[in-house]
């Protein structure tokens, strides 16, 4: 699950990925995936079996302006037309192909339908008159999109979600902690992540902490105390936090945007979660640079609210310890290479 798209890390807009509406027209493809930073990582994949499946195309991707810009610069997609959430499309020309990676409709479609595409790419709807694969509730979001887009044409893999390859961190790399989240109920305490922050001081690690303006409270609690604690809570752009995230030798987190840019850029991690399973939203490549740390019963049919203000129960019961131990070993792999 991702924060609010583009309230963390914002980039000017209109930018020079920002498209004029009334040029969208034939030989376009318009994907619609106005959702947040962890969304948009875990589209990755499947645009680059949108781009397979019509070569030669114009990919534009409906999205917050920070996170589409964002990814049109790394060439993922060729431009972006800002939207914030479902909200009615800019007028366009039609006869587009227009995809829907943000839900399974009918709003969603019915958002894409007015725009006149000539084809629409999406699942089974009946209440928006369209047909397609049928939504599958128990499958991992990345797998969900990528099988969408296959079956109609683009092959695509959870392997397409790679932005770099591994490379092996420097002796001197720092360990990123990212406490915050989108809601209560994904927030590990901050006195919890200050006792981990302090620990890995302790071990000789340099630590950084971030996070948005918002979330400035939050990230002093943090390294409060925590002599070696450096805190960029607020300093960087979207861009700017890849480059940071990329330069780290581990990045521990909960659940949020911040955990799909470490899997996106190949860099060691530790995950936390609570109301979500890892199952549908953990990281779906390179499992021996990932550790998710979950006390969810995967036999379950609900695992609570992600949305909810307070502390899920099945993340409170992570403690300290778990944490700090699976950092400790992804960073004795990381002395390793």
């Amino acid at each position: 699950m991702s924060a609010e798209p583009g309230s963390a890390y914002v980039l000017p807009a209109p930018g020079p990925w920002t498209v004029d509406p009334a040029t969208v027209g034939p030989g376009d493809v318009l994907v619609l995936r106005a959702l947040g930073l962890g969304d948009a990582l875990t589209a990755v994949a499947p645009l680059r079996g949108v781009r397979r499946m019509l070569p030669g195309h114009r990919i534009l991707l409906a999205a917050p302006a920070a996170v589409g810009s964002w990814l049109a610069g790394l060439g993922v997609v060729d431009g972006v037309l800002p939207l914030q959430g479902l909200v009615p499309l800019p007028p366009v020309r039609g006869g587009h192909v227009a995809v829907n990676l943000h839900g399974r409709g009918p709003r969603s479609h019915e958002l894409l339908l007015t725009t006149g595409p000539e084809r629409l790419v999406g699942f089974a709807a009946p209440e928006a008159g369209h047909d397609g694969p049928a939504w599958r509730r128990d499958e991992h979001e990345v797998h969900r999109w990528c099988r969408l887009v296959r079956e109609a044409g683009g092959p695509c893999g959870p392997e397409d979600l790679r932005l770099r390859d591994h490379r092996p961190a420097p002796a001197d790399a720092p360990v990123l902690i990212h406490p915050g989240a989108a809601s209560g109920a994904r927030r590990w305490p901050a006195e919890r992540w200050r006792e981990v922050a302090r620990a890995l001081v302790e071990d000789g690690h340099r630590v950084l902490v971030t996070g948005s303006p918002a979330e400035a409270e939050l990230a002093a609690a943090v390294v409060d105390g925590v002599d070696g604690a450096e805190n960029r809570c607020g300093t960087l752009s979207l861009a700017g936090l890849a480059e940071t995230v990329g330069g780290c030798a581990a990045v521990l987190s909960a659940d949020t945007g911040v955990a799909h840019v470490a899997t996106a850029l190949a860099v060691r991690s530790v995950v936390l979660f609570g109301p979500t399973p890892p199952a549908w939203w953990g990281p779906a490549v390179d499992p021996g640079l990932h550790t998710v740390l979950w006390h969810g019963d995967p036999g379950a049919h609900a695992w609570g609210d992600p949305h909810a203000d307070e502390l899920d129960e099945r993340l409170g019961a992570v403690t300290p310890e778990e944490v700090l131990a699976a950092a400790r070993a992804q960073l004795d792999a990381v002395a390793r290479t």
